[in-house]
């Protein structure tokens, strides 16, 4: 959500627009501001705080360690990444690299640095800062935590000078335009000695180079960032941005009704159809980047072959959960519990990113057919008692549980229709909603669970969370796997598309990949839901969506939505920041054009957070 504060004066609109007049020869015209518009608030208040709110917990202020969506978005925010992704269509483009070349064999990639970045503190951000980096990620499991796969091919990386970074390869990787790493500055964390344990979370502001500075954190409270001056792109516009944890989202969104907050994402379909008549409210539906999907325990174990958790065994026959596949109707779940406003899942990548968008062949497809589920068990010797229970190979009674986000309608309610569709099998289910799923889900401690993941334009990253290499290497160590899959014939694809660079190749490798991930029952993605936002359009005056044509504003790509924004307040003088923005609204969608300190435009037309 987004609340707008006010803060002490500065210069008013009003009083550079009478210095223009008067330096244009024009200071005989009269110059009225009236009460209640943005020229008299902005002379009142002089700045604004743009407050989002949030329902996910920050799981740690590392980039080394932080893998949900909520840490990675800040983190987006406060450090740059070698590359970024275009908001329009997600190519890529350079962020802290200007350019880019690789050797004839793709083994050797030299990046240009630019010379205009500058860390917050003021020093120079350079080579030096990349190649620390990806160093300490190659020689440190724990730096590895996060994001260690996009590394793990790195044979040796240099910086020779300032703006020349040199990453050498073991063999060719197709991620090197799309390293979604975020780049620390060697000056500061050189000095941290267990990055298994440091958080982050104790001096600021934080030292960075993106487009905000990270001031201040409490934990399950808030997070607040300032606008980085010295951002080479620009700074962005509004003066504070708070990130407020909301455990319920009806009071999040009351606070909306009430003009006290300005931006809510992740909205129930219910809540979106109440704001969509309500005078000053736009609600943007879009398709989103996340997938919604069933995670099955295959049995926690970590790379040194020592199992541990308390998974029923049972879920690692594929009968059974093939037989559970096809009890859920994701038809009714789009229907029922997303009101339409989601896509009925197949494959692991959504629909929005066509090229690796992959669905079964009607021969492969498991339809939902609780006939055929029955078919399955009884198959498979898992026989109903006198009393319609399903027994077990031990005898007993089929009983599982589910890890459900307690701040997530969704997950109760589809947790209902599973009670109901599983038990007409006789297998019981008991539903676990938690506040935090964390600590279980490490620990192995859970049956199946409601998973999801924000997707990047590249997928690499969210395939490699099931490679048998993300595993913890003890079980008293993390790793950056999702839910412990580990299977030989999904390593041997993921390997193959990382150092393929023919795109159509890559791509049929990619959905070769996920379909394994199908057949294998270890993820059933039940739906691709859209990205469900509400904003107050008297107190945002535009946004970036991302794609731009009809995108989503929370958990993209990069850091287009609040770099961008522009405050109602502000929006005759929009000095500084950014030098565009897509308007958020519900119908057409226009290109927007912003001049010096005027912004001219049309409104257009642009979910729950799981793990990432």
């Amino acid at each position: 959500m987004v609340m707008v504060t006010k803060v002490p004066p500065r210069p008013a609109p009003a009083r550079r627009a009478l210095r223009l007049l008067l330096a244009t020869g024009l200071a005989g015209t009269s110059l009225v501001v009236l009460p209640g518009t943005a020229q008299a608030e902005d002379e009142k208040s002089g700045g604004t705080t743009l407050t989002v709110a949030v329902s996910q917990s920050i799981d740690s202020l590392s980039p080394f360690l932080a893998q949900k969506l909520t840490s990675t978005s800040i983190h987006r925010l406060a450090y740059e990444y070698l590359t970024n992704y275009d908001p329009k269509d997600a190519h890529t483009i350079p962020g802290l690299a200007t350019a880019w070349t690789s050797s004839a064999d793709k083994l050797t990639w030299t990046y240009t640095i630019r010379k205009d970045s500058t860390w917050s503190d003021g020093q120079q951000a350079t080579a030096e800062d990349a190649a620390w980096t990806f160093n300490k990620m190659m020689s440190d499991p724990n730096a590895a935590t996060a994001n260690g796969s996009f590394t793990a091919n790195f044979a040796q990386v240099t910086a020779p000078d300032p703006q020349t970074l040199v990453i050498r390869l073991k063999k060719p990787q197709a991620t090197m335009t799309a390293l979604d790493v975020p780049i620390v500055p060697k000056h500061v964390w050189e000095k941290v000695t267990d990055f298994s344990k440091f958080n982050n979370d104790k001096t600021f502001p934080i030292v960075g180079n993106g487009p905000f500075v990270i001031t201040d954190f409490k934990v399950d409270q808030y997070i607040k960032l300032k606008p980085n001056k010295k951002f080479w792109r620009g700074a962005p516009k509004f003066d504070e941005l708070v990130f407020k944890y909301y455990k319920d989202g009806d009071a999040a969104v009351a606070a909306l009704q009430k003009g006290e907050v300005s931006f809510v994402p992740n909205l129930t379909p219910a809540q979106a159809a109440a704001l969509k008549t309500q005078e000053n409210i736009k609600v943007n539906d879009a398709p989103g980047r996340r997938f919604y999907a069933l995670a099955t325990n295959p049995g926690a174990k970590a790379q040194d072959g020592k199992t541990f958790g308390n998974g029923n065994k049972a879920l690692l026959d594929p009968e059974v959960r093939k037989a559970l596949f096809l009890a859920v109707d994701r038809t009714t779940l789009v229907d029922k519990v997303f009101q339409g406003h989601a896509v009925e899942g197949e494959g692991y990548i959504p629909p929005r990113f066509g090229s690796y968008f992959w669905k079964p062949e009607a021969a492969q497809k498991r339809a939902y057919d609780p006939a055929e589920a029955e078919k399955v068990l009884d198959a498979a010797g898992y026989k109903k008692n006198a009393a319609g229970k399903r027994l077990g190979k031990d005898g007993k009674p089929l009983d599982f549980r589910i890890l459900c986000h307690a701040t997530d309608p969704n997950d109760k309610a589809v947790g209902k229709y599973l009670q109901e569709w599983w038990g007409k099998l006789g297998i019981g289910l008991k539903v676990e909603c938690l506040d935090s799923v964390s600590d279980p889900w490490v620990k192995g401690d859970y049956d199946l669970a409601f998973d999801g993941w924000s997707v990047n334009p590249d997928p690499d990253y969210v395939l490699s969370i099931h490679t048998c290499g993300t595993l913890p290497a003890t079980p008293k160590d993390s790793g950056a796997t999702d839910n412990f899959i580990c299977d030989k014939e999904f390593d041997g694809l993921y390997a193959q598309q990382a150092v393929e660079y023919d795109a159509a190749k890559r791509a049929d490798l990619v959905k070769r990949m996920q379909s394994r991930l199908y057949d294998t029952g270890y993820m059933n993605v039940m739906a691709y839901p859209n990205a469900l936002e509400a904003y107050r359009t008297d107190q945002i005056k535009s946004i970036t969506t991302m794609p731009e044509a009809a995108g989503n504003l929370w958990g993209q790509d990069g850091y287009w939505s609040w770099w961008s924004a522009v405050p109602a307040a502000q929006a005759e003088d929009s000095g500084g920041g950014s030098s565009t923005g897509v308007v958020v609204g519900i119908v057409a969608a226009v290109v927007v054009v912003v001049g010096v300190g005027a912004f001219l435009g049309l409104r257009r037309r642009s979910t729950a957070d799981d793990r990432e």
